[in-house]
């Protein structure tokens, strides 16, 4: 039987805690869709213009580095730097990843070593105001919500390289059971 919304609302202690279980959740998602697409379709894509499968899980891991390391900090400002250098001063060891063999660990590791620096920032440092990339003001409990919808879009580009490749996506194996 399913909990009532009291007992419900006490599953977390903060919104802080709940918005890293919805980001851990998204990235196992991107990790079963990774692990889930064999080692020699990693340079795959669609057309020349998009992404190839270890593109987007580069790209993946260099906004969630960046987005981490920024909204821990006491002083964010999306504004202080162009994008491209903001991944950069994040993101050195991701863009060294080459194979699935070693993308798929160091996922794992990221995510983890993201969820501990949130926690040690804090509820009360995520809900403070900082500059975003419009310029306009926001909380950074906002932003990682912005990073974990990032995450979940590319997720579905993974489940639809992995369909155009004639893989049935992990998700769809999960819902069905297999």
């Amino acid at each position: 039987m399913g909990k009532n919304r009291e007992e419900a609302m006490n599953d977390y202690t903060s919104l802080l805690e709940e918005a890293l279980e919805a980001w851990n959740g998204t990235r196992q998602g991107v990790i079963d869709e990774l692990d889930n697409i064999p080692a020699d379709k990693f340079d795959f894509r669609p057309t020349k213009e998009v992404r190839s499968v270890r593109e987007l899980a580069i790209h993946i891991l260099e906004v969630a580095m960046m987005m981490t390391g920024e909204l821990t900090r006491p002083d964010t400002n999306f504004t202080r730097v162009p994008w491209q250098k903001l991944l950069d001063m994040y993101a050195a060891d991701a863009y060294k990843l080459k194979t699935k063999k070693e993308i798929l660990p160091f996922m794992r590791k990221q995510i983890k070593e993201g969820t501990q620096a949130f926690e040690k920032a804090g509820e009360l440092h995520m809900l403070q105001f900082i500059k975003r990339f419009d310029g306009k003001s926001g909380t950074r409990l906002a932003w990682l919500y912005h990073g974990i919808e990032q995450e979940g879009y590319h997720g579905g580009q993974l489940t639809t390289y992995a369909r155009i490749l004639g893989i049935e996506p992990a998700l769809t194996k999960k819902i069905r059971g297999g």
